[in-house]
């Protein structure tokens, strides 16, 4: 058996979600939303804690019965609706923005239709969307009904991926997700959304942004940054441990 990453093929990431899966028990599929809710609902996450921005797509739905509703809203009202996210005015000021440019397209803000298309030209024709990056865009086309195979990558598993080597120390979100992508070419939607789920959940837990518990991590023996601390939890090479902004 591989006992160290080659870092950036197949082999790699397969055996990093293995790893993962022995370890980090408990996943299990989650509910997936129509794509526009889903879109919404990563739009006003965004450096807010998981729980902190479902409250608040749950209030939305709540104030909003209707799709229609929240668009004709006026953003001051959306903007209190969500006050506990982050940035919650200029989400709100690209939520109604992006709810207009949808309906002007379909009145029903039916997104089914990106199912037809390749997910390279999904992912881009939301991206012209304001507020609407990478980040969001996968996450759309993944964790909805769409159910289509596209990586989300958020700070948590940036950080990861960048740590174990999988991308550089420079490496963006779309650099990450165009590796992972390339290299799990066969996975299906199901497989990226566990291996997201997966890598964030040790993000969150392991390897934190501060003081990361290397010593409990079940992929420290082929970590590249773990390695060159001697394993030592929490004492990482200068420039490891603030590449990026802490994370919901």
């Amino acid at each position: 058996m591989q006992t160290a990453f080659d870092f950036g093929t197949p082999t790699d990431i397969a055996l990093m979600r293995d790893r993962l899966r022995s370890k980090l028990s408990g996943y299990r599929p989650h509910n997936l939303r129509e794509p526009i809710g889903q879109m919404i609902k990563s739009l006003i996450s965004s450096r807010t804690k998981d729980e902190v921005s479902l409250r608040a797509y749950q209030r939305l739905v709540r104030r909003y019965p209707r799709w229609s509703d929240l668009a004709q809203a006026p953003e001051v009202e959306i903007e209190a609706v969500i006050a506990k996210v982050t940035f919650a005015d200029e989400k709100a000021r690209h939520l109604k923005a992006a709810l207009g440019i949808i309906a002007a397209r379909n009145a029903d803000f039916d997104l089914s239709f990106l199912e037809d298309l390749p997910v390279p030209e999904a992912l881009a024709w939301l991206e012209t969307l304001p507020g609407v990056g990478p980040k969001v865009a996968a996450s759309t086309l993944n964790f909805s009904t769409l159910a289509m195979p596209a990586f989300v990558v958020d700070t948590h598993v940036l950080r990861v991926l960048t740590r174990f080597g999988i991308v550089g120390a420079k490496a963006d979100i779309a650099a990450a997700y165009a590796r992972v992508m390339t290299a799990a070419a066969d996975w299906t939607a199901a497989d990226f959304s566990e291996f997201h789920v997966l890598v964030k959940r040790l993000g969150q837990t392991t390897c934190r942004f501060e003081a990361p518990l290397c010593r409990e991590c079940p992929l420290r023996r082929d970590c590249r940054v773990a390695k060159s601390a001697g394993g030592k939890g929490g004492l990482l090479p200068e420039g490891h441990g603030a590449a990026y902004p802490a994370a919901p």
